[in-house]
């Protein structure tokens, strides 16, 4: 579905709590949060306009997405 909200507390509502602990605590998850923030923020604002990117460039960044998705996860999964 086009312009579906992926924040990292939409897509992991059990660790609310924990994402705001580590993006105040953890510089490093802080920022990877920023930027996984920025990106779906791009994607869905792209989404909404109608891509006016070829696919190829689209894919790119929601695999970046996925890739920062992954590496945040893990770190929860780590900090729980």
């Amino acid at each position: 579905m086009l312009g579906e909200v992926h924040s990292l507390v939409h897509e992991f509502p059990d660790f609310k709590d924990l994402i705001t602990e580590l993006s105040t605590q953890d510089t490093a998850f802080a920022e990877d949060n920023k930027k996984y923030n920025a990106l779906d923020k791009e994607i869905r604002s792209l989404e909404l306009r109608d891509s006016p990117i070829d696919d190829e460039e689209m894919h790119k960044l929601k695999h970046d997405r996925a890739v920062l998705k992954d590496s945040l996860y893990h770190r929860l999964q780590q900090a729980s």
